[in-house]
């Protein structure tokens, strides 16, 4: 196991109580390095959306944790923060929770042309997405040839 899943791992076991207590999601764990800086970015949400004042309790109660745990060697930064609005499907419940609403796929490669498809989100497993377009036509796309899943967001 590498460093940095290992650093996630430990860390949502650590946060995931905090987060059900209050009633929160944790939508993901992640520990990266950006220039010469690591952070440790947790990403939480409820429903309703998430405030500044809730993420400020959890991370105080996290951050207390994280120094008596001590397994993260480097120096790093600590944000617990919002997923946003465009966040990125990266579990199961992502989909879920979006089953019957317009999605948009980026896909690492074109595919009859097309390396981005928008539709309502129809299905899904872990080998597969399906999406319907606008016309009535079913797509069925291979979670494996996706850069990026997100809720569709018209401006």
């Amino acid at each position: 196991m590498s460093k940095k899943t290992d650093y996630e791992e430990k860390t949502e076991a650590l946060i995931q109580p905090i987060v059900d207590e209050k009633g929160y999601e944790l939508v993901d764990v992640e520990y990266v390095k950006e220039g010469s800086q690591y952070y440790l970015r947790c990403y939480v949400d409820k429903e309703g959306g998430i405030t500044i004042d809730d993420l400020e309790g959890v991370s105080r109660i996290l951050s207390d944790k994280l120094d008596e745990e001590d397994f993260i060697s480097e120096a790093y930064i600590l944000e617990v923060s919002s997923p946003g609005l465009g966040r990125p499907f990266k579990k199961d419940k992502d989909f879920e929770r979006n089953i019957g609403k317009v999605i948009e796929i980026h896909l690492y490669r074109a595919v009859s042309g097309q390396k981005q498809l928008t539709g309502q989100l129809t299905a899904y497993d872990k080998n597969r997405i399906v999406i319907q377009d606008e016309n009535g036509t079913e797509q069925t796309i291979d979670r494996a040839d996706t850069a990026l899943v997100k809720e569709y967001i018209e401006f």
